[in-house]
């Protein structure tokens, strides 16, 4: 075995390893998929920037502009990140993808070889249009940017995403809900509630925060019963609920789900 294979081998975590979440401390963002799995499952880990004083340099660290990785591990770019022993992943779609499997939150490979792909398909959309263009409201010009800088650009962003995105997005999840795919339209896939479920509640929950007034539309529409079930049943599960009620979850504040004041939004 060369030294670079025996390097590669290191990077794969035993099973009684801990997970160690790492991500900015104090707002849900994106590492609250990952708390949701973890919870849903009754998984223990450590979400370290909020539990240790310290914490916050796990996270900086890694992604230090001179930091060229740890090992076999590629630097990541930006959190939320996952360590597991050696091994180190980012990008919130990859980290679901490794923990699916491990956590139960995926069809069984055996029964349903191609059922992986579909629950991250549907992972993928909702953080898509519910969480990346959310976040573009109110930062349509440059990321970097104040959002009272661009706040009659963030006016349009939001009349157009209200109008036009957001609907459609939720309305294909309803679609999604109806289709055979779903097995009886509880959940999104298969019958059995995925990590694409916790991503579609926690997106349609920080939209709900983000954009109240849209949402209370949607519902008294009555044209998005499905999707909004599917977020109630998500909320009462039993090990969700509890976190949900707790001292771990992080409240929304000015993150990728800010709430605009109605001066400064028409159509909040």
């Amino acid at each position: 075995m060369s030294a670079r294979e025996s390097k590669r081998l290191k990077t794969s975590p035993s099973s009684d390893e801990p997970f160690e979440l790492l991500y900015w401390p104090g707002i849900p963002g994106r590492g609250e998929p990952i708390r949701l799995c973890f919870e849903e499952t009754g998984t223990p880990y450590k979400d370290v920037a909020n539990e240790a004083n310290d914490g916050i340099k796990a996270v900086t660290s890694p992604i230090d502009p001179d930091n060229i990785g740890e090992g076999a591990n590629v630097p990541p770019f930006a959190p939320p990140m996952l360590r597991r022993g050696d091994l180190l992943i980012s990008q919130l779609p990859n980290i679901l993808l490794y923990l699916g499997p491990k956590l139960g939150l995926v069809p069984n490979e055996e029964e349903d070889p191609n059922g992986i792909y579909f629950v991250n398909q549907l992972a993928l959309t909702a953080l898509d249009g519910l969480s990346n263009e959310p976040h573009d409201v109110h930062h349509p010009i440059a990321v970097g940017a104040y959002y009272e800088e661009q706040k009659e650009e963030a006016k349009k962003k939001a009349a157009n995403y209200i109008e036009n995105r957001l609907p459609k997005f939720i309305g294909y999840f309803e679609r999604v809900l109806k289709s055979e795919a779903s097995s009886g339209g509880e959940w999104l896939y298969g019958g059995k509630l995925s990590y694409a479920d916790l991503v579609l509640f926690h997106t349609v929950d920080g939209v709900s925060f983000a954009l109240p007034k849209a949402i209370a539309k949607m519902k008294e529409s009555g044209k998005y019963n499905g999707v909004f079930a599917l977020v109630e049943r998500v909320r009462c599960r039993e090990n969700i609920g509890k976190y949900l009620k707790g001292d771990r979850r992080q409240k929304y504040s000015l993150g990728i789900y800010r709430k605009l004041s109605s001066s400064d939004l028409d159509h909040s």
